[in-house]
């Protein structure tokens, strides 16, 4: 077994305009300050990481790793939720998705594809550039607005979308292999990998491809009524990433899992600061460090009610804590008797 890596801190809900969120030094020198040994980048940030020098440039990759190796800490993931996101857009949601993209390509659904395309390939080279060997992604979602059977979806819809879904991914997935890097889904409400069953669906159409792998958040399976721990049992030889985040579903007379259109305070399922939820993280650790998971332990702070700088602080010790140091022995070896093929035998009577 090996010792799961952490604390990491996901620096992407925490950038901002005022110091010492507005700079990759100093955010990540906050970071460490807090107890974090590694972060998360988000590759959108291009105040914080020029994704394309990255992949083109081992030099820069190396004075980036460099700059934050420095203050303590290690590279985990680079992200491309965002532009994962654009790789399958809808039509429905062309619009509220253009934001996610560069304004030379709004209202162009075909260019704003082809930019998230390169972006991700960029991603891949980035990653080896930075010597990773994970990478933090959406899938994207042509079928969400039919996530619900009603109206009555076409024969052959689903199949449809899943078969296009695959044939976008598949030579992103070439290029992430070239580079030795795997791409981790975080199966994520909005997607069309939103659940095992999804995922599955999905694998099928790229043929199994090696490097299609999770990133495992349990906070989205809470929210969906989904057992978190089983799905740790099925897909852990996929599991390649970690989002510790928490949350908590509390239905009503009045509300359950689509949440009545109400903002995230209201709703019966919403995600919360760590340790503030329903996720039992002892058990989630517990079954990843069985698995072998020797990947990160990545907080991702989204709450509705408490501040980021207190969810941060907390989140870093939190997760210390939930990391089990795996042990080179075994409890019982005091009582060892010796083992020979002669004394087996003897034991069994034979």
């Amino acid at each position: 077994m090996k010792t799961i890596k952490g604390p990491g801190i996901f620096l992407a809900q925490f950038l901002g305009d005022q110091a010492p969120f507005n700079d990759l030094k100093s955010i990540c020198k906050w970071a460490a300050d807090l107890g974090f040994v590694g972060v998360q980048l988000p590759t959108w940030a291009s105040h914080i990481i020029d994704l394309q020098k990255a992949a083109e440039s081992k030099t820069y990759a190396d004075e980036l790793k460099g700059t934050i190796n420095e203050l303590g800490l290690e590279i985990t993931e680079l992200s491309t939720h965002l532009q994962g996101q654009l790789v399958a857009v809808h039509p429905a949601y062309d619009a509220l998705f253009d934001g996610f993209a560069p304004k030379e390509v709004h209202g162009n659904p075909k260019a704003r594809q082809e930019w998230a395309v390169q972006q991700l390939k960029w991603a891949a080279k980035a990653s080896q550039n930075l010597g990773l060997n994970a990478h933090a992604t959406f899938s994207g979602a042509l079928l969400w607005p039919t996530v619900y059977p009603w109206p009555q979806r076409p024969a052959g819809l689903v199949e449809t979308g899943f078969r296009e879904l695959g044939n976008r991914w598949r030579p992103i997935l070439d290029a992430f292999d070239e580079s030795g890097v795997d791409v981790c889904y975080e199966i994520h409400p909005g997607e069309d990998l939103h659940d095992g069953i999804s995922y599955e669906m999905f694998l099928k159409e790229v043929d199994n491809h090696p490097r299609a792998c999770l990133l495992y958040d349990p906070s989205h399976f809470v929210l969906q009524c989904l057992d978190y721990l089983a799905y740790i049992d099925h897909y852990h030889e996929r599991i390649r990433a970690f989002h510790v985040k928490d949350a908590e579903f509390n239905p009503t007379g009045k509300q359950g899992v689509y949440g009545g259109y109400q903002g995230w305070v209201e709703r019966a399922g919403r995600f919360r600061s760590l340790g503030d939820g329903q996720v039992d993280f002892k058990s989630v650790f517990s079954k990843l460090t069985a698995y072998n998971f020797a990947g990160w332990a990545v907080m991702e702070w989204e709450c509705a009610m408490k501040h980021p700088e207190d969810g941060a602080k907390e989140g870093a010790v939190f997760i210390k804590n939930h990391i089990i140091r795996t042990t080179d022995k075994t409890f019982d070896d005091f009582a060892g008797t010796g083992s020979s093929e002669e004394f087996n035998r003897s034991v069994l009577g034979i």
